[in-house]
């Protein structure tokens, strides 16, 4: 019972985090190289008031963005305006599960890869028209 429940929920746990975590810390270090290549094309410092040489200054960002006040336009369908995000960031999400990255490892080992991942990066266009 304990092996199938660990072969069923906290590998495939394990294999998304795998994928999703080093997608945002490299997302993170972009927007960090941005920022530090813009100030110097500026010529200011950048980021550099959070953190070391200020490599949290995206985290901050984050948070800052999350913890925003959320303004609703008036004639806005509430519900389509809050899952607009999650209907643009789910497919991009999604569609890494059938790219591998070693000969064994691989979220989902499907037999229309391509099929799902160029049906799943098209479907994220649909969060930006609800979004407008």
């Amino acid at each position: 019972m304990a092996d199938q429940l660990i072969n069923q929920v906290l590998w495939p746990v394990i294999y998304i985090l795998c994928i999703v975590l080093p997608l945002v810390i490299a997302v993170a270090m972009f927007v960090y190289w941005e920022r530090k290549v813009i100030g110097w094309m500026h010529v200011r410092l950048g980021p550099n008031k959070i953190g070391p040489f200020g490599v949290l200054q995206a985290f901050a960002d984050v948070v800052k963005l999350l913890i925003k006040e959320v303004i609703l336009p008036t004639k806005a369908n509430r519900f389509l305006y809050f899952m607009a995000p999650l209907i643009a960031l789910i497919p991009a999400l999604a569609a890494w599960a059938v790219i591998p990255f070693s000969g064994q490892m691989v979220l989902s080992n499907a037999n229309a890869g391509i099929l799902y991942l160029l049906a799943m990066t098209s479907m994220g266009v649909y969060g930006i028209i609800i979004a407008g």
